[in-house]
């Protein structure tokens, strides 16, 4: 097999690879929305990601279920680790944006060299948090759930919480996140659930309304009085 990987393929594995580890099954048309692109396009990505033996695919009726092989979820992780790599670089070492590092990282994470990765390791270590929260491998709902985080369109009225997580795969989402005051690691207060499924929130920048959408998008943690979020709401 050739141990070159295009950047193609990367794309495709590593989009598997983060599906499964959210708990989706994952499907061709899966990987057409996360990656916007045509349904055509993945039947042929498909087909050379199973010729080089990097993932099976399943039928089941009329779904076909998409499986990394174990040299499939190597090329997929080691992709998903520069990644992370990369944005908790361009944040704690260059100062960036966290609404904007996601989409750098999207780009550079293809060049970087295994010699660069590993000073990178060394420098950053492996296990940490992305600026959005998120670690290498994004958890599923449930393992969330788990350390105590609930979504914001989940959280009760009147109560505060902290930013935990973001979801960052898309950048439009991000800024508006960004310039509605809610950022990771800053306290909202949750101040009504509406009858159209928005919810009314206090955040640092003052009061807004957020639609189930991206409330979805939000994970939160109750703040307690050991939490310390870096901006108090008013």
């Amino acid at each position: 097999m050739n141990e070159s990987i295009t950047v193609s393929k990367e794309d495709y594995l590593k989009a598997i690879l983060e599906a499964e580890s959210e708990g989706h099954n994952v499907i061709p048309a899966t990987l057409a929305h996360w990656l916007s692109v045509s349904a055509p396009a993945v039947t042929m990505a498909l087909k050379r990601l199973k010729r080089d033996g990097f993932v099976d695919v399943k039928s089941d009726g009329p779904d076909r279920f998409i499986r990394l092989t174990a040299s499939g979820k190597e090329k997929a992780y080691r992709t998903a680790l520069r990644h992370h790599l990369i944005e908790r670089m361009l944040s704690e070492v260059f100062g960036m944006e966290w609404y904007e590092i996601h989409a750098e990282a999207e780009r550079l994470e293809h060049a970087v060299s295994p010699a660069f990765e590993a000073r990178l390791i060394e420098k950053l270590g492996e296990r940490g948090t992305c600026p959005h929260g998120n670690t290498v491998l994004p958890e599923s709902p449930s393992q969330r759930r788990k350390r105590g985080l609930i979504q914001l369109s989940e959280a009760a009225e009147k109560t505060d919480y902290v930013i935990s997580a973001l979801y960052e795969r898309d950048p439009k989402l991000l800024v508006f996140l960004y310039q509605s005051g809610i950022s990771p690691n800053t306290r909202v207060r949750l101040l009504a659930k509406n009858y159209d499924q928005t919810v009314s929130i206090e955040t640092p920048m003052g009061a807004i309304t957020l639609g189930r959408p991206a409330a979805e998008r939000v994970w939160v943690k109750r703040l307690t009085a050991k939490d310390s979020p870096k901006d108090s709401v008013k």
